[in-house]
């Protein structure tokens, strides 16, 4: 942190933008607040004579300030904002808030957040929305199952006797059908990026990973080289948990804060896989060596698997190769 002559802080709303800035010489902090203009704030950067580093917290627009500003500084910090505590403390306004920003970034305090200017950007907007529709989707169906349920009949029934109930299971029912169409239009264009997309085509070859799954690995992965071990990349998928010790004492484990989509996808895998029928399905030769040779509890054993999936699938992202199984698996070692 100290190769840089300024050090930026913005603190941005749809109204105003906060900006403070910090200099290597110098400790005092220039804080100005003036109404939002993304033109303004880059004319602003180029001013600066020197290597500039900028930051600003994790919100709905900062994929959009990213993409933005990154060429006008030397170096941008997209940080969490669930670890800038500094920030609760005290009173708080847009110019405070930019102020203790650019003191944290000067100490070198902020976690930052991993961002991507480039072709994978479209990926991610396209599973977010992707999941948008399966929830909306979800959530009709359970309404409409609910209905059902209330009056003793079973889902699978049409049609119910009061008038009400009927107008809304209507509706209902023209959601679903709204759902399923919106659905399918997203497959098929996961199909298309299958077909022309090298990384996402090697991951497809992973057992348990299908086509949405390797779509959402790819996008929210992206780098695989930012994690520096597999312990990193599980931590990061929420599939093992992190012990925590004061004073030479073990106090338990406690779960990190983590990708939950990543975490579904590898949890569906494990079960896709275990159930894979052929004699070289590998991940079902592992989940049967646990339960009958180390006596895992099943929800174990399952567990085990998905964690060997994504650590297969961190060698297929940093390799650029397909998933080559070895046939019959050895079992000396587990994760």
């Amino acid at each position: 942190m100290d190769n840089y002559d300024h050090y930026v802080a913005i603190d941005w709303a749809q109204s105003n933008m906060a900006i403070a800035r910090m200099t290597r010489e110098a400790e005092k902090i220039s804080v100005i607040d003036v109404p939002s203009d993304i033109k303004e704030f880059q004319l602003y950067l180029e001013r600066l004579r020197g290597k500039k580093i900028l930051t600003f917290e994790e919100t709905t627009t900062s994929q959009w300030l990213y993409t933005e500003l990154k060429s006008y500084v030397d170096e941008v910090v997209v940080c969490d904002p669930y670890r800038n505590r500094l920030l609760s403390e005290g009173p708080k306004t847009d110019k405070i808030d930019a102020e203790k920003l650019v003191q944290l970034l000067r100490a070198n305090l902020l976690k930052p957040v991993f961002h991507s200017g480039d072709e994978f950007i479209y990926l991610r907007k396209l599973v977010s929305g992707y999941e948008d529709i399966v929830q909306f989707g979800v959530r009709f169906k359970n309404q409409r199952s609910s209905l059902f349920r209330a009056n003793g009949l079973d889902k699978k029934e049409k049609d119910l006797k009061e008038p009400s109930e009927q107008f809304v299971l209507e509706g209902i029912d023209q959601g679903i059908e709204a759902y399923e169409k919106q659905k399918s239009r997203y497959e098929r264009e996961f199909n298309r990026i299958v077909s022309k997309n090298s990384i996402v085509r090697n991951l497809t070859s992973l057992p348990g990973i299908g086509k949405i799954g390797a779509v959402k690995v790819a996008a929210i992965v992206v780098d695989p080289k930012r994690f520096k071990d597999r312990g990193q990349f599980l931590s990061y998928c929420g599939l093992i948990c992190l012990e925590k010790i004061s004073g030479g004492k073990s106090y338990g484990q406690r779960k990190p804060r983590y990708q939950g989509m990543l975490k579904g996808v590898f949890k569906t895998a494990a079960l896709g896989a275990i159930q894979g029928e052929g004699k070289n399905n590998s991940m079902r030769q592992f989940y049967d060596y646990l339960m009958r040779e180390k006596n895992y509890a099943e929800h174990n054993a399952r567990h085990a698997v998905a964690r060997r999936i994504a650590v297969l699938t961190l060698g297929v992202l940093k390799s650029g190769k397909k998933y080559h199984p070895r046939g019959r698996l050895q079992c000396n070692k587990t994760l």
